[in-house]
């Protein structure tokens, strides 16, 4: 895991690297000075969004984001300027770097918050091509239910983004953090494609549970609830090319109490499967011999300064 750890630490490093190759090459100084200008104000009130007191004052500040993030991704060739100090602000770019998405969460109280997020795309000229995303998730009963668009997103502060194919279409799968409640912590796993217009659609029939033990039906996305502060892995591991996931158990003897789940150790995951994830049980099938250490490294999500 180690080994498995080191390359992907690299490969972000290296990626990071392409990225600020590409702003000084593709940025004339004189855009590249209000995209800096821009990045100032806007790194002062994503900290005022998040570490406000006052519910007003984080609102004011969220508001003030948006218009300002709007304006600086106005001058040309913004795609390529990573607005790398910018903190608590996720910005992903696909593996492709054909387009990039901001997302982030506005807290109202600790029992409610709500997430926003906006899809940039790379254009031939450097013009600017956005598209908003609307948080739906509390007008939804089931999230699990249908493909969503830019309308009715099921917000998320995505961490991770990867990239596979089938029958030569692109699909990006998203991990996303959610705070959902004072007393639980969501974690998604969300598939994106683009229709024949370019326009975002997350989710579809990608989620299957046909080989578990007792076959489930097909899911849209999926989610993991746990218990608030306890720390459960959602991410794809890329030496062993499935993700994994921190299988839950409750504290309690109460599993329909989510606030109740914590990891018990075990792991289940996907396997990415004639165009579908394809969820396994169990991980790891080895057993530890007597007096035989687990694993020398505890796995871990990728850490993100965007994630909480």
């Amino acid at each position: 895991m180690k080994k498995g750890l080191a390359k992907f630490l690299l490969s972000i490093i290296f990626f990071t690297c392409i990225i600020q190759i590409a702003v000084s090459q593709t940025i004339p100084s004189a855009d590249k000075k209000k995209l800096q200008a821009k990045e100032d104000s806007l790194k002062i009130l994503a900290k005022t969004l998040i570490t406000d007191s006052t519910t007003a004052g984080r609102m004011i500040a969220d508001s003030q984001f948006v218009r300002t993030l709007i304006r600086a991704l106005q001058v040309k060739n913004s795609f390529q300027y990573p607005f790398d100090s910018i903190t608590g602000i996720s910005k992903l770019y696909s593996p492709d770097t054909t387009f990039r998405i901001f997302t982030w969460s506005i807290e109202f109280d600790e029992y409610y918050s709500r997430q926003r997020g906006a899809i940039q795309f790379r254009t031939n000229d450097g013009s600017l091509k956005l598209i908003p995303l609307r948080d739906y998730s509390e007008f939804t009963e089931n999230p699990m239910d249908s493909i969503r668009n830019r309308n009715n997103w099921i917000g998320a502060v995505y961490y991770n983004i990867i990239k596979t194919k089938y029958r030569g279409k692109n699909f990006y799968t998203l991990f996303g953090f959610d705070n959902n409640s004072a007393m639980s912590t969501k974690k998604w796993i969300e598939v994106l494609t683009f229709n024949e217009k370019n326009e975002p659609l997350f989710g579809g029939q990608y989620f299957a549970f046909n080989e578990d033990s007792i076959p489930g039906p097909t899911q849209y996305r999926f989610s993991i609830e746990y218990k608030k502060n306890a720390s459960a892995l959602v991410n794809y591991a890329a030496d062993m090319q499935i993700i994994l996931i921190d299988h839950l158990v409750s504290e309690t003897d109460e599993p329909e109490n989510k606030w109740t789940l914590v990891p018990d150790g075990d792991y289940e995951g996907f396997k990415w499967q004639n165009g579908k994830w394809v969820h396994l049980n169990k991980v790891f099938n080895q057993k530890l011999k007597d007096g035989e250490a687990p694993l020398e490294m505890p796995i871990k999500d990728k850490k993100s300064k965007d994630e909480n």
